[in-house]
């Protein structure tokens, strides 16, 4: 997989923040990819599409004010960690059967454990 250069963006300031930066990153996309394929699945996977959706929501707020340090970091992080919970949890339960679900759980989870650290901060 191809990155971004996030140190060469990045001010000293928010470097505390660029491997939540990344697993926020990493997370909307594989929320955004996994509502798409599930779109295609014979089954309802409504559920999963919303819980997808709003995830990857929380987690472009949250990656936006770590760029820019903003004083919610901490705020958003949190809420940000609740929703990648939520939609692990909601994608653990198709992950057997649809390989894009279980990326998306790996990623929500990681990004969570990211996001909590942030709330320490």
């Amino acid at each position: 997989m191809s990155t971004i250069e996030l140190g060469a963006y990045l001010r000293d300031a928010q470097r505390a923040h660029e491997a939540c930066i990344e697993a926020c990153a990493e997370c909307l996309i594989a929320c955004e990819v996994c509502s798409d394929a599930c779109l295609d699945e014979d089954m309802d996977m409504s559920a999963c599409i919303r819980t997808d959706r709003d995830c990857a929501d929380a987690c472009a707020t949250a990656l936006r004010a770590m760029a820019r340090g903003g004083p919610l970091v901490a705020t958003l992080c949190a809420a940000c960690a609740d929703a990648c919970d939520a939609c692990a949890n909601e994608c653990e339960k198709h992950a057997a059967h649809h390989a894009h679900c279980k990326r998306c759980a790996e990623a929500c989870r990681k990004c969570a454990a990211e996001c909590r650290k942030m709330t320490k901060a």
